[in-house]
């Protein structure tokens, strides 16, 4: 990994979540529509009844790398998407900056990290990562079954792009959605999200 550019994507000093955060936990997750990469119009309205993970998502940035590239993100999105849970990944970096995809490209990354989300959603001009309030990526936002937000902040505890540190790493996003789909309280249910800024 180019050192420049890893320092460059690192944002482990983000501000933290305030009350202007515009998905708040314990609130109505903010409405979501946007175009999948096969160019289909997805809705949040439309998964009503259903536990949702958003994840924001930049291929080109060591953080994300760090996930995909030791298969943890893929592993997470297949548990959970064979629990029901819907699984969308989030692109909002907008054209011509780090991360930008458009849907071809991103199928074709979906294909070579075997990633398995229920659907690639792109926000080129930001609208949905803004109306989130996403920062980071990996950003992670848990929607429950009535719409709300049960769960905003980072994937783990380990701000790293460090592979190793994922074993022994407590998983934020693998917490909140257990303990939620168990009837249980949800006992961290917001964190300070790391990673490479949102490329807005």
């Amino acid at each position: 990994m180019n050192r420049i550019a890893t320092l460059a994507c690192l944002l482990l000093l983000t501000p933290a979540l305030d009350a202007h955060a515009a998905a708040i936990v314990g609130e109505p997750a903010p409405a979501l529509e946007a175009r999948d990469a096969d160019g289909k119009t997805v809705r949040l309205d439309a998964y009503k009844g259903k536990y949702v993970v958003l994840e924001w998502v930049n291929r080109q940035c060591p953080f994300v790398r760090k996930h995909y590239g030791s298969g943890n993100m893929q592993s997470l999105q297949k548990k959970y998407t064979e629990k029901g849970v819907v699984w969308l990944s989030v692109c909002s970096s907008a054209p011509g900056k780090q991360g930008y995809v458009q849907g071809p490209e991103a199928k074709e990354w979906m294909a070579e990290e075997k990633a398995a989300p229920t659907d690639f959603l792109l926000d080129p001009k930001g609208k949905v990562g803004k109306a989130y309030g996403a920062k980071t990526t990996p950003h992670i936002f848990v929607i429950d079954p009535k719409g709300k937000v049960v769960y905003n902040g980072a994937i783990d505890d380990k701000p790293s792009t460090d592979r190793e540190d994922i074993e022994t790493a407590r998983n934020y996003l693998s917490a909140a959605l257990d303990a939620s789909m168990a009837g249980k309280k949800v006992e961290v249910a917001a964190t300070q999200p790391y990673g490479c800024s949102v490329k807005y």
